[in-house]
C-alpha cells in the first residue's frame, strides 16, 4: 500500500469548512465524466420489499479523481452489512452538505470538522466516525517558509504576504491563522475578511505551496501537513508530530525544493462522516456500526489505481467533543459557525 500512502500527499485530509455560499448538489463525480449518481434529494425511506434507501452526500476531491468511484466500495460495504440501499450525490462544497443534511435530503455525509460542530449545535447530524489514515485519527497544519528567507519565527511575518488554502479550510487557513494570532499578529477579519498585520492570499493547499516556492512576495504558506511535510527535513518537526502524524512514513524531507518549518499546529482531529440526527434509530445504529467496522481492504476499489483510492483507511469512534480544538480556533478568530 505504499502507493496509497503516497496519495495522502496529494489528496490529504480535506479540511474545507465551507460555511458560506450555500450551493446545491451535483450529480457529477468530480472528474467531469458524467458518472450518474441517481436522484439527488432522496430521503431515507423503507419499502415493504426492500432495504432502507439512504442518500450519501460527498464533496469534490481536491485531486482529479471521481469521488463517487472512490467511495463505491464503502457504499457496497454498507449495503452488505446493513439493510440499506445507497444513492450518492456530490455537493458543491461543505456548506451544501450542511444545507442538505438540515433539509433532510442527505442521510450520511462526507464532512469537515466545522460542519460536525455546526450540525451538532443545531441537532442536524451526529458524528458517525472520525476518519483514520494509516492508524492516525489526527493530522497537522504547518506554516512553512523557504530556507533562504529572512523569516525565522511567526512574528517576522508582520507586513509580509502569506499564502493559505481555502479561506475556511481547517488545516489550510483556520489553524495557520490561529497560530499567527497566538504569535501576536493581528488577523483582523480573516479568514472571511482582511488581516491587519500581514497580507493573505487564499487558494488551495497545492497552490499555496507552489506560490511560496515560486513567487518572491510570498514569505510563508499555511497548509495541511500532507501538502508540505515531504519538503521539510525530519529533524525540524516536533516529537508530537513524529509520533502521531501519518506523514511520518519515510517521506519527510524527500521532496524538492526544501522548505523550512516555522510552526506545526497541535493535533487536529480528522474529518468526520456524519449521519442525520432524524434518521430512524435502528438504521442509524446499523450504519454507524458498519462504518466503524470497515477495514482498509473494505474501502479499496480494485478498478482504480493507488493514487485514485480514498485517502482514509477506516473510521474510529468519535463525537463532536473530539472537535473542541477546531471550535477553539474558530472562536479565537471570531468566526461564528453558520454565520461566517
Amino acid at each position: 500500500m505504499a502507493g496509497r500512502r503516497k496519495f495522502l500527499k496529494i489528496a490529504g485530509a480535506t479540511g474545507i469548512a465551507g460555511l458560506t455560499g450555500l450551493a446545491g448538489c451535483t450529480g457529477d463525480g468530480g472528474d467531469g465524466d458524467g458518472t450518474e449518481s441517481g436522484e439527488s434529494g432522496t430521503t431515507a425511506g423503507t419499502t415493504e420489499s426492500g432495504p432502507t434507501e439512504l442518500t450519501f452526500t460527498l464533496t469534490p476531491a481536491e485531486s482529479d479523481v471521481n469521488v463517487q468511484q472512490q467511495y463505491q466500495p464503502m457504499f457496497d460495504y454498507l449495503e452488505s452489512q446493513a439493510d440499506v440501499s445507497i444513492t450518492s450525490s456530490v455537493a458543491a462544497d461543505y456548506a451544501a452538505v450542511y444545507s442538505s443534511l438540515e433539509s433532510g435530503q442527505t442521510d450520511v455525509a462526507d464532512a469537515a470538522p466545522a460542519i460536525a460542530i455546526q450540525s451538532a449545535d443545531n441537532d442536524v447530524a451526529e458524528v458517525a466516525g472520525i476518519r483514520i489514515a494509516y492508524g492516525a485519527a489526527k493530522y497537522f497544519s504547518l506554516i512553512t517558509t523557504t530556507p533562504d528567507s529572512d523569516i525565522e519565527q511567526l512574528s517576522d511575518l508582520e507586513g509580509e504576504t502569506v499564502a493559505f488554502a481555502d479561506r475556511l479550510s481547517t488545516s489550510g487557513s483556520i489553524f495557520p491563522l490561529y497560530m499567527l494570532k497566538q504569535a501576536g499578529l493581528d488577523t483582523g477579519g480573516a479568514p472571511n475578511g482582511t488581516p491587519n498585520d500581514f497580507e493573505g492570499q487564499w487558494s488551495d493547499h497545492s497552490q499555496a505551496r507552489e506560490t511560496l516556492i515560486n513567487r518572491d512576495p510570498v514569505k510563508a504558506a499555511g497548509t495541511g501537513a500532507f501538502s508540505t511535510a515531504p519538503h521539510v527535513p525530519k529533524d525540524q518537526f516536533p516529537q508530537e508530530f513524529l509520533d502521531m502524524s501519518a506523514e511520518n512514513d519515510g517521506d519527510l524531507g524527500t521532496e524538492s525544493p526544501e522548505l523550512q518549518l516555522l510552526k506545526s499546529s497541535n493535533p487536529i482531529p480528522r474529518a468526520p462522516i456524519l449521519i442525520r440526527s432524524g434518521l430512524d434509530a435502528t438504521v442509524k445504529s446499523d450504519v454507524t456500526d458498519a462504518l466503524l467496522s470497515a477495514t482498509e481492504e473494505d474501502l479499496i476499489n480494485e478498478d482504480l489505481s493507488d493514487d485514485q483510492q480514498l485517502w482514509f483507511t477506516g473510521l474510529s469512534e468519535g463525537s463532536v467533543e473530539d472537535y473542541q480544538p477546531v471550535r477553539d480556533a474558530f472562536e479565537e478568530l471570531g468566526v461564528e459557525l453558520g454565520n461566517a
